[in-house]
């Protein structure tokens, strides 16, 4: 019940929107558990109309019984005989066509009751579930793009996918499946068994003493499923982010012959993934029958006790019909703890994720941006992660139309730097301030409406040569995305593809080179136009030659721009206005390129060991 209340908790947030068709579902689950009453009280009826031997009992007779349920019986069979009795045939009276028509419609049309609405009622609770949790998975999504850098940094991707996919599927199947169970079992065994007490309420109270012997494998067995849910999920979570692993580094896999290695990692998961669906459906499997034996025993006493003490025979079978019944909701309630303990392991890692807050918030009340004109100022700006101290009292000034080359060691706070400027973190003391205005103090889609980032690690997305062009700027034109790839120096090779700029170039753009998904980027950037460009490393992974190709684009993009380039070879900040050299998160030195090359200092010493003098 804890389980299931949790569960509830969380999804009514988002079934609340959808209250008018839940509450028909309802409804209908209702009238579905009274459509099975009302079969069992056909079947009593129908055998007492049988058996010549049952005299007709009426309320006059039932007034001199003491008990109330006795009177409640005798009335609703006074009222039973006298609706029925002109459709239904009855021992020693003679057959008339009407009757014959009656009969031949009372029970088809009362399981066309019991089915139809049966079915509009899972329907109704289906289409709800449907519903939320496909709202929850674009609740999922926007908590992704709402979380700051360092949750990435720190999640796994195989959990990120898992709870994407795996976490909202797992409630999804629960939802869909047990949803419309969860009103319309419960609703049949309150009815049914409501009928039972009227029918004979000691054989009744015999009949619910056997009830609490069929939830206790409910839970037993729901807690191991519970257990080896949690195993599963994180035996998964391993197993995803080993399949991203090894696809993303594939060729370092076959260039070092890791296919043994990899193979033996994936074993491992996946025994352990084997292993835990095993526990569950070992102990998922077994509700059944423990629930079928411990009914089968309670029917068994049931019949001996019957013949002990003797009962009508409409009465009897009635009571039959109404086990025979309640066997089958009490089976699929069975099922339905099982799959809610299940669900409940999703359900607390969705509460987690949507628990976490970005690092990185938005100011309550962000002041508006205009277009860069002026300045970024670095005020005194430090950084660290947890204790590791990376920024140390930066101070810097970058005129509007400056080019400012950084460089220093790697680990020196380079990256960091433009991480802070993107503000995909913010400084731990200190300010950046854009035009006097403090980038905190702005919202960050127009802050980074003002930058274009081209880095080492281009990412292109499995779409169309275009679409991936117009992701700088996704109302862009045709002409505009052509224009920003002439710019780019990419159109000649786009216009050679086999469907030009409608290409899709296939997951990270593995059909392009190295070169030509940089010339990709800088297109993007391009079709932008923002004021300020970030170039991280931008050629780094290149050869010469695409290095060439790249570069003119690159200084094309420059043009008319403010520039902050991070360059490992120092060759490529030859044209910046100035040059600052990091090392261990301070500047140490900054100037002109020739000027820090004729000091002797340390820029002098990096540009030495890549042969430049």
């Amino acid at each position: 019940m804890q389980n299931l209340l949790k569960i509830w908790k969380f999804g009514w947030p988002y079934l609340r929107k959808y209250w008018g068709r839940f509450a028909i579902g309802v409804v209908l689950g209702l009238i579905f558990g009274a459509t099975n009453l009302g079969f069992v009280w056909v079947v009593k009826t129908l055998t007492g109309r049988i058996d010549p031997s049952q005299p007709v009992q009426q309320v006059e007779d039932a007034e001199k019984n003491l008990g109330r349920i006795e009177k409640l019986k005798a009335t609703v069979e006074a009222k039973t005989d006298e609706i029925f009795d002109e459709w239904l045939p009855k021992a020693g009276h003679p057959l008339v066509t009407k009757q014959v028509v009656g009969i031949l419609l009372t029970l088809p049309l009362l399981m066309a009751a019991r089915g139809f609405t049966g079915y509009f009622s899972s329907y109704c609770l289906i289409w709800v579930s449907e519903q939320v949790v496909h709202d929850l998975r674009m609740q999922v999504i926007d908590k992704f793009n709402s979380l700051s850098m360092d949750f990435f940094n720190r999640a796994k991707m195989g959990d990120l996918i898992t709870r994407v996919s795996g976490d909202t599927a797992m409630l999804q199947r629960m939802l869909s499946l047990v949803f419309s169970d969860l009103i319309k079992e419960p609703a049949t065994i309150i009815w049914v068994f409501t009928g039972m007490v009227i029918i004979s309420w000691k054989l009744s109270m015999f009949v619910l003493i056997f009830l609490p012997l069929i939830v206790l494998p409910l839970i037993v067995f729901g807690r191991k499923v519970k257990k080896a849910t949690v195993g599963n999920v994180k035996a998964t979570i391993d197993q995803t982010s080993l399949l991203v692993e090894a696809a993303s580094g594939i060729r370092v896999v076959k260039a070092f012959n890791l296919e043994d290695q990899q193979k033996a990692r994936f074993q491992h998961h996946s025994g352990s993934i084997r292993h835990h669906n095993m526990k569950a459906a070992q102990a998922r499997e077994l509700v059944n029958p423990c629930i079928e034996t411990i009914s089968m025993v309670g029917l068994a006493l049931l019949i001996v006790v019957v013949f002990k003490f003797g009962i009508d025979m409409e009465d009897l079978v009635a009571l039959v019909a109404s086990v025979a019944i309640l066997f089958t909701p009490i089976k699929k309630l069975g099922r339905v703890h099982v799959f809610i303990q299940q669900t409940s392991v999703g359900v607390e890692r969705l509460f987690s994720l949507v628990a976490e807050k970005p690092s990185v918030k938005e100011s309550e009340h962000p002041g508006e941006m205009a277009r860069f004109s002026k300045s970024i100022e670095l005020l005194n700006l430090s950084f660290s992660y947890g204790d590791e101290v990376v920024l140390k009292n930066v101070a810097l000034s970058i005129p509007h139309g400056h080019k400012l080359g950084i460089a220093g060691a790697s680990g020196s706070g380079k990256s960091t730097l433009i991480n802070l400027f993107l503000r995909f973190y913010d400084p731990t003391d200190g300010a950046i301030q854009i035009d006097g205005q403090d980038f905190r103090s702005v919202r960050m889609r127009d802050l980074r409406d003002q930058m274009a980032l081209v880095s080492q690690e281009v990412m292109v997305f499995d779409m169309s040569i275009a679409d991936n062009i117009a992701c700088g700027r996704p109302d862009a034109t045709r002409e505009e995305i052509e224009a920003a790839a002439k710019d780019a120096f990419a159109h000649e090779f786009i216009t050679q593809l086999p469907q030009g700029y409608e290409t899709k170039v296939g997951e990270r753009g593995v059909t392009l080179s190295g070169g030509q998904r940089q010339r990709l980027a800088i297109a993007r950037a391009f079709v932008k136009n923002a004021p300020i460009l970030l170039l991280d490393e931008a050629t780094a992974a290149l050869d010469s030659k695409a290095e060439e190709e790249v570069q003119k684009g690159l200084e094309r993009l420059e043009e008319n721009r403010t520039v902050i380039c991070i360059a490992h070879r120092l060759a490529t900040l030859s044209e910046m206005d100035r040059i600052i050299i990091l090392r261990a998160g301070r500047i140490v030195e900054e100037g002109g390129y020739h000027e820090l090359i004729k000091r002797g200092g340390e820029f002098a010493e990096m540009a030495r060991r890549q042969g430049i003098t």
